[in-house]
């Protein structure tokens, strides 16, 4: 695998687009690693701190999503470095969307991503740029349908991304208005960990489960864990944490996630981050969910969490392992090697599925088929790297090495 990873790492991006906001010291950059397909798609995130390389590093790994989710196209990523909470976040998106209008016309599709939201920010600002979808670039692209052809995607795109859930099973409450775009990544890393157990042996029901990060991917994992019998003992995110040495009930999972602020977490008695840090990767547990930023578990968490053992991590952020290489560094290795790293590219590839359910021919508009479709596009992912190593470890390098052949 060594060296079709080498050849995809050190191949360039055919497109880096780079802008500075005018009105604030906002800055962005768009990276399309290859235009596959006619076309090239990643959301759009917002934090302090995003840089060119981690936006270049984020392309690549969706560009290895494509492979599981489909369709067949390139990996791109946008980046703004800027504050989510600065109450000029709107204008700054505002004025994103509409330099990068030209590239969203013709070749490249966005959506939600950290700090971004897909159905109340993406969606409505594109739209005011008179771009018809987010995700236009690729009907364009890659589909290169007639008028009325292309207009059946928009509209598929158009109903569906925003669709309520209000199937009991797959929403904290179906009295909210809560979507497919807002639940649909934390369920696949949720149905990422029961498929696993499923295909390698075992059983979700009473394992201990640390989630790191609670935004619309943790918190809704945590609440799909929950009710599949999971038992959530710890929470960390960058505002603080909880820890429940006896694990948090299904109803206290749901009003935490319910109670969120900003998609930071919000509970009574909450640790510091700094306490939260220290005590939760010692807590003891056989599930870790990280779902937060990019590149932030270091060697020592994940061996702590070994120690107290942890069986299996299923990749609700893309890159998660603090190494500076953008794949398979000594971390991520290390993690591999010693349990089941169920990889960022089939464990979150939720929303990816959804996009390309929602651009094919014929489909049923419901929550339960969107679902269902997810869940089976990841228990496939999951069934062909079985079927090539069958062992708990070196399952993360294994399903790279089925879509590297696809792209080297």
């Amino acid at each position: 695998m060594e060296e079709l990873l080498k050849k995809f790492e050190d191949k360039k991006p055919v497109v880096v687009f780079e802008w500075k906001d005018e009105i604030t010291d906002a800055e962005g950059w768009i990276v399309i690693n290859s235009l596959r397909g006619g076309a090239a798609a990643g959301g759009t995130r917002m934090r302090i701190g995003v840089t060119k390389n981690e936006v270049l590093s984020l392309a690549k790994t969706m560009e290895v999503k494509f492979t599981v989710a489909g369709p067949p196209i390139g990996g791109g990523k946008s980046g703004i470095n800027f504050d989510p909470r600065d109450p000029r976040k709107e204008g700054v998106l505002k004025r994103w969307y509409a330099a990068a209008k030209p590239l969203l016309k013709t070749y490249y599709g966005t959506g939600g991503d950290m700090n971004v939201d897909e159905v109340h920010e993406v969606m409505p600002m594109c739209e005011e740029q008179g771009i018809l979808f987010p995700l236009e670039g690729i009907v364009n692209g890659h589909h290169r349908r007639d008028q009325a052809g292309k207009m059946k995607i928009i509209n598929q795109l158009k109903e569906g991304v925003p669709l309520i859930v209000r199937n009991e099973n797959l929403t904290p409450n179906p009295n909210k208005d809560y979507s497919v775009g807002d639940l649909i990544t934390g369920y696949g890393v949720s149905e990422t960990i029961l498929h696993y157990y499923n295909i390698y042996g075992g059983d979700v029901k009473g394992k201990r489960v640390i989630i790191q990060g609670w935004g619309n991917v943790a918190g809704a994992a945590a609440f799909y864990l929950a009710q599949a019998g999971a038992i959530i003992v710890g929470i960390i995110d960058k505002v603080g944490g909880v820890i429940n040495n006896e694990g948090f009930t299904f109803d206290e999972i749901v009003s935490l996630f319910e109670n969120r602020t900003s998609n930071f977490l919000e509970a009574d008695n909450m640790l510091s981050f700094e306490e939260a840090n220290e005590k939760v990767w010692s807590v003891g547990a056989e599930i870790f969910v990280p779902a937060a930023a990019s590149r932030l578990l270091s060697q020592n968490q994940l061996d702590t969490m070994i120690d107290k053992g942890l069986e299996v991590i299923s990749s609700g952020a893309n890159v998660p392992f603090a190494d500076k290489e953008i794949f398979f560094g000594p971390i991520s290795k290390s993690a591999d090697e010693r349990v089941s790293v169920l990889p960022d590219f089939i464990a979150n590839c939720g929303m990816a599925r959804v996009f390309a359910y929602l651009m094919e021919d014929t489909i049923e508009m419901t929550d339960v088929a969107i679902f269902t479709d997810t869940s089976y596009c990841i228990k496939n992912a999951l069934i062909k790297s079985h079927s090539i190593n069958n062992s708990k470890t070196n399952i993360s390098k294994t399903a790279f090495e089925i879509a590297l052949k696809q792209l080297v």
